[in-house]
């Protein structure tokens, strides 16, 4: 009884991988690439989009926090690892070594954001970083990805942008951008990584949301 459980358990999670591997890049991967956007959100153009000229592969995800700008900002000011964090999974994180430790509060100190500082997402040697290439306070922040061998700028932009509703709504977009993948490899890594990033960029947007909104309603007593 217990190996027809075991047998009947993998054939049922072989199938759904299977279901969703075929569904991944007609339904699941559109999906992904703008949840939460507007139309006009996605076809927006936004600050520092043109580092990455050319053709383009593009996500614009997005989610509404209710609290103005400037509570927001804060936060994104000190992400980063060894910084204020990744506002992610962590754990999860972290199991590969990245050594994150996201903050519950905002530090002054890692408030002085400049462009041309450097935004790491992990300390292992060898994995790319980020360079700030553009900040507008309270409206944008893009990050640059680095080639760590190499020091080289890479076509390739993580940018942040906050659009303020009202002085009690702030729609907060995370928008990729990055150049198409030419050779097997890289469209390989690609496919592996796309959906795990995808996957830690969605709770990084609630997790924004959810320190933002603590700190407004702190605020509010």
């Amino acid at each position: 009884m217990a190996k027809k459980i075991i047998l009947s358990s993998l054939v049922a999670l072989v199938l759904v991988f299977g279901v969703a591997a075929l569904l991944y890049q007609p339904v699941i991967r559109p999906w992904h690439l703008r949840w939460g956007a507007t139309d006009e959100e996605v076809q927006a153009s936004l600050p520092g989009d043109e580092i990455v000229t050319g053709e383009a592969n593009q996500s614009t995800r997005v989610i509404d926090i209710q609290t103005p700008a400037s509570l927001v900002w804060p936060w994104l000011l000190q992400i980063g690892q060894g910084r204020g964090g990744l506002y992610s999974y962590d754990f999860l994180e972290n199991l590969v070594g990245c050594d994150i430790h996201t903050l519950d509060t905002i530090d002054p100190a890692l408030q002085n954001l400049k462009e041309g500082d450097i935004v790491r997402i992990g300390e292992q040697k060898g994995l790319p970083y980020y360079r700030v290439a553009l900040i507008e306070p309270q409206r944008a922040l893009v990050l640059r990805s680095v080639e760590s061998k190499t020091g080289e700028e890479k076509n390739a932009t993580w940018g942040f942008y906050l659009v303020e509703k009202s002085n009690t709504h702030t729609r907060l977009i995370i928008r990729h951008r990055d150049e198409p993948a030419l050779d097997s490899t890289s469209k390989t890594v690609n496919a592996i990584f796309d959906p795990i990033s995808a996957f830690m960029e969605h709770r990084m947007l609630y997790g924004i949301r959810d320190h933002a909104e603590k700190l407004s309603q702190a605020t509010v007593k």
